[in-house]
């Protein structure tokens, strides 16, 4: 007693409302489509969650209690390097105080 084995090109048409009522890519060469990989979850967000942030010495002291403050040296070596270039001439020039004083209404003159 041999099965009846239906036609391949039925079989295609079969896959191929199959696909469209269940909403899924036809495909019927078994090309690599990456389809694998879009529908996976990403990554990033787990990852996220997974490692903590990087919390600075800034954000800790501004929510620490004066007895739990940290010094942060590379704000204060920065200070140090602003000063230093303020005695040299080297700082940022001073704001004006009123619309006459500005550099560009000097330059309109």
């Amino acid at each position: 007693m041999a099965a009846i084995v239906p036609a391949p090109s039925r079989l295609a048409a079969l896959t191929r409302l199959r696909c469209s009522i269940f909403q899924t890519s036809y495909n019927p060469t078994s090309a690599r489509t990456g389809a694998k990989y879009l529908r996976a979850r990403l990554r990033g967000p787990a990852m996220l969650k997974y490692y903590p942030t990087d919390l600075s010495v800034a954000q800790f002291n501004a929510f620490a209690d004066n007895e739990w403050r940290m010094v942060d040296a590379d704000e204060i070596q920065r200070e140090k390097d602003v000063e230093d270039r303020k005695k040299r001439g080297k700082g940022a020039p001073k704001k004006a105080a009123t619309k006459e004083d500005s550099r560009r209404n000097k330059k309109k003159k």
